[in-house]
């Protein structure tokens, strides 16, 4: 039997990247998959994609910066699937620049998504999660490990994902619920090419050299291993390994190495002039 097997999963940012890859995962793994973003043309091709290998999926329309879609989306998936077994907090996109470039919008903006979405995700979805004994999965990233310069917003929403699955680890598991944080780093993504109001700029190239990136496919499947055994954390890609270990046991190393070789974050992508 499939680990997810009859189970109901709701994965927002489910439109592209990790979230669409997760859906078709759990989806193989047996699950009934809700699938929640604001690129509604996207769910329904996904949804129609699993429901064509026989398994149940749905599309729903939601903005995780807006109050009330989520209850919506939880509501929606109940009435459809049945009660919620695992909850994926998955929706999210990085501003980037250096603090001076920046306004304190730009943060707001960072932690509307990427925090605060989060946070209403989990709320929505909380109490189907201790009916079902679940399973929360949070979406965080390497970044929530070390802050380069450059991407102080980014870095300081996924900082604070990690502290709110460490401290919910504890608090649910009285109720048999599990929190597992994923932590990836390069993952074949539209995050690269989206800009600091979260416009994708899909004739931009992704700039992560190919080599460094692994397969949306493949990080799923590490993400599912990781929900079905109740993990605490796992960190996607080698590299993303090596630069958590290196910043636990030798920050110093990692801060002589940003300096040294110029390690920055990302740069924004913008639009082309013609």
């Amino acid at each position: 039997m499939a680990s997810f097997d009859g189970q109901v999963i709701l994965i927002t940012g489910a439109s592209a990247g990790i979230g669409a890859a997760l859906a078709r995962e759990f989806a193989r793994e047996g699950a009934a998959v809700a699938l929640a973003a604001r690129r509604v043309d996207r769910l329904e091709a996904l949804a129609s994609e699993i429901r064509r290998q026989g398994r149940r999926a749905i599309a729903i329309g939601c903005d995780v910066t807006r109050d009330g879609d989520l209850e919506r989306a939880v509501e929606t998936t109940r009435g459809a699937l049945g009660k919620i077994d695992v909850l994926v907090a998955n929706a999210g996109f990085g501003v980037v620049g250096n603090l001076e470039t920046l306004a304190l919008d730009d943060y707001r903006r960072q932690l509307e998504t990427n925090v605060f979405g989060v946070l209403r995700t989990i709320y929505a979805g909380l109490e189907d999660l201790k009916k079902t004994r679940g399973r929360l999965v949070i979406i965080g990233s390497v970044s929530g490990h070390l802050g380069l310069p450059g991407s102080s917003p980014y870095a300081m929403s996924k900082f604070a994902v990690r502290a709110l699955a460490q401290s919910l680890g504890f608090e649910l598991s009285p109720a048999g619920v599990s929190v597992t944080l994923i932590s990836p780093g390069f993952v074949e993504s539209e995050l690269r090419q989206v800009d600091n109001r979260g416009v994708l700029h899909p004739e931009r190239e992704d700039g992560a050299p190919p080599w460094f990136v692994m397969s949306t496919a493949r990080a799923a499947r590490q993400i599912v291993a990781a929900a079905a055994a109740r993990r605490r954390e796992t960190v996607i890609t080698t590299h993303g390994k090596f630069a958590v270990l290196l910043q636990r046991l030798a920050p110093w190393l990692l801060v002589w190495g940003v300096r040294r070789f110029g390690v920055r974050g990302r740069p924004e992508p913008k639009r082309r002039d013609h």
